[in-house]
Formats: C-alpha cells, sequence, structure tokens
C-alpha cells in the first residue's frame, strides 16, 4: 500500500514539472514570435515620387583655361612725342577710335607742302589741256605734264595718310587691356603701344581622349562653370575639331567658342566644361538616389497599396541628380527615393511625397 501511494506521489510531481516546462517554453516561443509579427507589421517611413518625362543629355566634363581669339597690339606707325592719352587700361574702344596723339607738326607742314605742289599742278594741268586742244602744245609735252600731276596726287595722299598716322587708332574693337606708353614719351615706328583685347566672344582648347572622338561632332552645345564665379552657368559651342590626334597624349582638340556678351568672363580664367554629345528626348526620369544596387542588378521599389515592390529596372543617361529608366518602371507608379535601404520586397511603408501636398501609404 505504501509502495503504491509512492509511485502515485512520484508520477504527480512529474506530470507537473513536465507541465511547467511545456508552459514556459510555450511563453518563450510566444513572445519571440510576436516581435517578429510585430517589427514586420509595422510600417516603415519612407519618402516617394513619381517619374517625369523630359529631355535628357549624354555628357562629357572636360576643363581648360579660356582665352581670346581677338587680342591685337596696336603699333606706332610713326615715331613722335605722345602728346594726349584718349584712354586707358579697361576702356572700351571702337575699331577707328582715336587712342593717343603724337607731335605731328612736321609732318602736318610736308602734307601742308605737298598739297600745295599739287594745286600747282593742277592749274599747270588746266591751263595745258586747253592749249593742247587748239595744237599748240605737243602731245609729249601734255602726257608728261599728266604723269607729273598723278605723282604729286599720290605724294599729297602718302603725306596725308603718315600725318593721321600720328593719331594712334584702334585697329580692333574690344577693351584695352595694356597701356604701354606715357605722355611725354619719344614713340619710334613700330613700338607697341596699346594691347586691346575683344571679350565679347571667347574662347578654350579641350583635350579630349582619342576613344571619345565618335561622340563629338562641331555645333554641339556645352555649358562652362568657373571657380571664380560659383553658381555662374555660361553657354558655349564646339565650334570646330582638329582632324589631328597629339600623339603626346593620343587626345584631339576641340575648339569651344564661348558667348561671353555680359562681360563676366575674363581670359585667363580656368573653367569646366559640359559637352552635351546626345539627347533622349521625352525621357522617363527618376531621382538617381532612389537607384538600389543589389546583387549586381539595379532595381527601384515602387509602392502598391502599403507595400513595396522590388523592381529590376534597366537605366540610361545619368545627368546630374537624374537617371534614365529604359524599361521596367511606367510613368505613374510611385517609387520610394528615401528610405530604401532597408526594404525588402513586400515590407510595409508609410509613405509620404516629396512634393508637399501628395500622399501615398
Amino acid at each position: 500500500m505504501k509502495t503504491s501511494i509512492l509511485i502515485s506521489a512520484t508520477l504527480t510531481a512529474t506530470v507537473l514539472a513536465a507541465s511547467v516546462v511545456i508552459s514556459g517554453c510555450g511563453t518563450g516561443e510566444a513572445s519571440v514570435t510576436n516581435d517578429k509579427m510585430v517589427q514586420a507589421a509595422t510600417p516603415v517611413p519612407v519618402e516617394i515620387a513619381m517619374p517625369s518625362r523630359s529631355d535628357i543629355y549624354a555628357t562629357y566634363a572636360a576643363t581648360a583655361s579660356i582665352a581670346s581669339d581677338a587680342d591685337a597690339p596696336v603699333i606706332a606707325r610713326v615715331a613722335g612725342e605722345v602728346v594726349e592719352l584718349a584712354v586707358e587700361e579697361g576702356d572700351r574702344v571702337e575699331a577707328g577710335q582715336i587712342l593717343a596723339k603724337l607731335d605731328g607738326e612736321r609732318l602736318r607742314l610736308e602734307m601742308l607742302a605737298a598739297e600745295a605742289n599739287l594745286v600747282r599742278a593742277k592749274k599747270e594741268y588746266k591751263r595745258n589741256t586747253d592749249l593742247h586742244e587748239r595744237g599748240l602744245v605737243s602731245t609729249a609735252m601734255f602726257e608728261g605734264l599728266k604723269y607729273d600731276l598723278q605723282s604729286l596726287q599720290a605724294t599729297y595722299e602718302l603725306k596725308r595718310l603718315t600725318y593721321d598716322y600720328s593719331n594712334i587708332r584702334a585697329t580692333i574693337s574690344g577693351v584695352v587691356s595694356s597701356r604701354n606708353i606715357k605722355p611725354g614719351e619719344n614713340l619710334s615706328s613700330g613700338q607697341v603701344a596699346f594691347q586691346i583685347t575683344d571679350t565679347s566672344e571667347l574662347l578654350a582648347y579641350l583635350q579630349i581622349p582619342q576613344a571619345e572622338l565618335a561622340k563629338f561632332e562641331a555645333g554641339y552645345s556645352a555649358t562652362l562653370s568657373v571657380a571664380s564665379m560659383p553658381g555662374g552657368e555660361y553657354s558655349a559651342t564646339i565650334a570646330r575639331i582638329s582632324p589631328t590626334i597629339d600623339t603626346r597624349n593620343g587626345s584631339f582638340r576641340a575648339t569651344a567658342i564661348i558667348d561671353n556678351s555680359e562681360g563676366d568672363l575674363a581670359p585667363g580664367m580656368f573653367g569646366r566644361f559640359t559637352i552635351a554629345y546626345e539627347k533622349h528626348s521625352n525621357a522617363l526620369l527618376v531621382p538617381n538616389y532612389a537607384i538600389v544596387n543589389e546583387d549586381s542588378e539595379t532595381a527601384v521599389y515602387v509602392v502598391r497599396n502599403g507595400e513595396v515592390v522590388r523592381r529590376i529596372v534597366q537605366t540610361g543617361i545619368e545627368d546630374g541628380d537624374r537617371i534614365e529608366i529604359l524599361s521596367g518602371l511606367q510613368d505613374d507608379e510611385q517609387v520610394v527615393v528615401v528610405g530604401q535601404s532597408g526594404l525588402r520586397d513586400g515590407s510595409k511603408v508609410l509613405a509620404s511625397a516629396t512634393d508637399p501636398g501628395q500622399t501615398a501609404g
């Protein structure tokens, strides 16, 4: 009897212990399962944007210094003392404008003497014309007078031109970039008095790698930015491309013409050129930070009914912060642009549009 009671008690204790163990294990598993379920059911906050349609250009970047193709020295054509300066450095001048005057008194007197000789010769020629018509002057003598008159006419024109050279004139329109003479200075013929630079149109020589040659043609547009003027952007055009390759570095030279009608740029500035060589019209575009590169695949996350769908896409041209989508995405699909790093296919999301007033989720 005692033995039976002992066995019964032992079995009861064993059953109770097993119940406690089973109960404890069940509670732990339920807790872990509930945490995962709660985490999976909690929406991840993300920002979304709609794709857009616009033209996009494939571009190539190059750097070069800016120069002027119209940079001309102004040379004194006659010797003389500088008696007047009409312009200073930085002044805008037109072609033919007087920049300085030399003491041309001697040249003026020589011109007047030549003019007097010419006037006398004209009168003599006119008088002998009447005599020649009446047969009183031989043809040989009359022809000699005509040649003398032509010679004196040429001498006078030469003296007049030389006297005018005492006025130093601008050879081209532009800006006086340097003044090399001073009042009272005696100039010699051929001495450089001024330097004039036309900055309304500048140029730059771009060195393009040989492998990129097929992408470029004359007439392509480009934009220019310079470090000294942050935020400014200027238009340029590829005017010509050298047909020969520089064997020293394997590049060819493209000449870019820069519109500087506003006068913001100056020769010597260093600029960065962005050349558009290929255009895709009406392309489907998304922000480039919406792209997720995983497992050698390019994808985006599309929001649908409060969940995200991982969509593999094919990309095209990238320009700045925009990238072209060639396939895998429709115009009316909302793309996650912020918060996609922690997403997986099927993740719940709480989406807000980057454009205020648009929401989804």
